[in-house]
């Protein structure tokens, strides 16, 4: 189901993942037409870098 205008699709375009730290998150989906007013997931190793840059740059 949608999450933005809640119809069912055969379709589904993950928009977002819900993460949990007591147990197993989530993906949220719309259709392909609601899909690009959501923005872009960031890819997980570019926030990976960017934590490691930040930690040998001196920052925390």
């Amino acid at each position: 189901m949608c999450v933005r205008c809640n119809t069912l699709t055969s379709r589904p375009v993950v928009v977002s993942e819900v993460h949990a730290g007591s147990g197993p998150g989530f993906n949220v989906y719309a259709c392909a037409e609601c899909a690009p007013h959501f923005p872009v997931l960031p890819d997980a190793l570019d926030l990976l870098e960017s934590g490691w840059r930040k930690r040998t740059e001196g920052g925390r």
